[in-house]
């Protein structure tokens, strides 16, 4: 089981996430997306990830808004696996919108 992390530890992680935000025992982020189906796809890739590491976050879908909300409830708080889970969800969307704005073939 990871460790709670202290304060300052956090505050070092949120350093690299500066698109992720510090609510009470949670890291929270927004992600935009050009359709409906698009952000159904993130949710999807999420879930998949989630299972993958066994690390579940909560996700609010809002038309074309995703929010990802991340914590360790096992742990009391944030732990190195919020983290880390932020920063593989961060590369699904770069990856996912990358994709989205090549040309088709």
């Amino acid at each position: 089981m990871a460790e709670k992390l202290e304060e300052a530890a956090i505050a070092r992680s949120l350093t690299n996430l500066p698109d992720w935000k510090r609510e009470d025992k949670t890291i929270l982020r927004r992600y935009r997306f050009g359709s409906f189906r698009s952000a159904i796809a993130f949710v999807n890739a999420v879930a998949e990830l989630a299972e993958a590491r066994n690390h579940h976050p909560f996700i609010a879908v809002d038309f074309k808004l995703v929010t990802v909300r991340l914590t360790s409830w096992h742990a009391g708080g944030l732990t190195d696996d919020d983290f880390t889970e932020a920063e593989l969800v961060d590369g699904m969307y770069r990856e996912m919108v990358t994709n989205a704005q090549q040309p088709e073939q």
